[in-house]
């Protein structure tokens, strides 16, 4: 992980992540191995965070895991979330008539962020749930993201991809991806080709704010058992008309303006 050094609070934030990032309740000495800090340093953030109800601690199994009072407000702030209240309606009413799963998705720091995600009528277990991260050079949501995006930033963002292969068909450089990219510019849309999970799909397109401005992603997801790649292509005039009036709505509503410096400070 990459550490930000902004003082006290942000080493404390990249222990937090550090920790989320294991996905389960995990010892001092796991996130010391990954940490990019002294252990007594590590030790003393770890305590502090404890102590303020971020992280919790179990004495009888050694872990730590998130603490109550860090899930109250990532609760508080996912609820406040303006992105996310409007377009929910927008996206149960495209897995209602697809039948299939929906993602809305984000870059965050280089990485794709799932904001909401609704079930097919049939669901299929998938990496995908919100509040995860999950890569941008291999998701549809991110690889729509990513070619929407001006140049700098995009080249940015790919700057930070790891190009881990997930399945025989993950992109696994740069040079490929700049070429699915181009690809994706001319067609609108984009596509999972079983990139980022074994038999999973889907067709993606970019939520645009009226100056250009991309705010997040919609997709439909599904499986190869039960469609194809030519089936969910012919459903992007309604993700298209769904991320369409995401953006309209969202209008209305006040969003940071996220620069090339902040692309540029999440890398670093």
């Amino acid at each position: 992980m990459t550490t930000r050094r902004d003082g006290t609070v942000g080493k404390a934030l990249d222990v937090l992540d550090q920790v989320a990032d294991f996905g389960r309740p995990v010892r001092f000495s796991e996130v010391l191995e990954r940490a990019d800090y002294p252990k007594p340093t590590l030790y003393r953030l770890m305590q502090t965070l404890t102590h303020q109800g971020m992280l919790q601690f179990d004495a009888e199994r050694q872990t730590y895991s998130p603490g109550a009072r860090l899930v109250r407000l990532a609760h508080t702030a996912w609820a406040q979330s303006s992105l996310v209240q409007v377009a929910s309606p927008h996206i149960q009413k495209l897995s209602a008539e697809t039948g299939e799963t929906v993602h809305l998705a984000q870059i965050d720091a280089g990485q794709v962020l799932y904001l909401d995600k609704r079930n097919a009528a049939e669901p299929v277990p998938m990496y995908s749930q919100a509040g995860r991260v999950g890569p941008v050079y291999c998701t549809g949501v991110g690889k729509v993201m990513l070619a929407h995006l001006p140049d700098d930033q995009a080249q940015n963002v790919i700057s930070q991809q790891s190009f881990h292969r997930f399945t025989p068909q993950t992109i696994t450089t740069a040079a490929a991806l700049d070429q699915e990219i181009r690809a994706i510019r001319a067609d609108g849309f984009a596509f999972d080709r079983e990139e980022h999970e074994p038999g999973i799909i889907c067709v993606a397109l970019p939520v645009i704010s009226d100056n250009g401005r991309v705010l997040g992603a919609v997709s439909v997801t599904s499986t190869t058992q039960r469609t194809s790649l030519a089936a969910l292509q012919a459903l992007a005039p309604r993700v298209r008309d769904a991320a369409q009036a995401i953006a309209r709505d969202a209008q209305s509503w006040s969003f940071p303006a996220q620069t090339t410096q902040e692309f540029k400070l999440a890398g670093e």
